[in-house]
């Protein structure tokens, strides 16, 4: 069996950006609806303790793990001189990857203003909504990068075997 660099990235950063695609869905779908059925400074007070506590090492590491192993593989597969019929979904998952870490970095002031705590409602829920709002996309583009990823896997293999 021949060891290649490629492959390996590629899987890499599918399961990462798998992970991260996961967790940041239940936030879009499960977490976040639930500031509109309970206390806003309740719900500011979990963001704190969840995304501000243990989240405030793992996103990022996720984020920036799987940015990098999927720009990492793109450039492998430009480096190999992989065909573009094979390698576009690896550059179109690099793409999407930089485009997640611009996102974050819109969306993470938001959360990161929780810091203060404040009793003014008003203030908070336009905080959790501009968050809502940017870590949406965010979430969008990494399942769409997730979906790209398991593209590339198949993409490449085919390569390898023709």
């Amino acid at each position: 069996m021949i060891f290649d660099l490629t492959l390996i990235l590629i899987l890499a950063a599918t399961l990462i950006t798998g992970l991260l695609a996961g967790i940041s869905l239940d936030k879009v779908v499960v977490q976040l609806p639930a500031r509109h059925r309970m206390d806003i400074r309740g719900f500011a007070s979990f963001s704190r303790a969840n995304d501000l506590g243990n989240g405030l090492f793992l996103y990022p590491a996720l984020g920036i793990l799987a940015a990098l192993l999927t720009i990492l593989a793109a450039l492998s597969a430009f480096l190999r001189t992989t065909s573009l019929a094979h390698a576009w979904p690896i550059y179109v998952s690099a793409a999407l990857a930089i485009l997640h870490s611009i996102t974050t970095s819109r969306a993470a002031p938001y959360m990161l203003s929780l810091r203060q705590p404040s009793d003014n409602e008003v203030i908070l829920a336009e905080t959790l909504n501009r968050f809502a709002a940017w870590h949406t996309i965010r979430a969008v583009l990494q399942v769409l990068n997730f979906a790209m990823l398991i593209w590339a896997i198949v993409a490449y293999i085919l390569a390898r075997i023709s």
